[in-house]
């Protein structure tokens, strides 16, 4: 598993004037990424590369802090053991 900086981060180091877009969307990436539940029917949006499925399936994305696609699966403990494969903190995106 990835050691996370355990020093505390202080106001000046969250100054939102240092931050564009392309800053906040890489935060976590390559130590963070998100667990989603998703239908079958939106698949195609996040996985355009995707077979056609049957619609109205429960499902589950695993997607990068950037929100970039990794993995889907119709489990979310098959997410997870990817997610701690790659050394990656898998969290729920509610």
């Amino acid at each position: 598993m990835t050691d996370f900086n355990s020093n505390p981060i202080t106001k000046a180091d969250l100054d939102p004037a240092d931050f564009n877009a392309a800053d906040l969307a890489a935060l976590g990436e390559g130590h963070i990424a998100y667990v989603r539940p998703i239908r079958s029917d939106e698949v195609k949006r996040l996985f355009p590369q995707a077979p056609d499925l049957t619609p109205g399936m429960d499902l589950f994305a695993l997607l990068s802090a950037s929100g970039s696609p990794i993995l889907l699966a119709d489990s979310r403990d098959v997410i997870v053991a990817n997610a701690m494969a790659n050394d990656l903190f898998a969290v729920s995106l509610h």
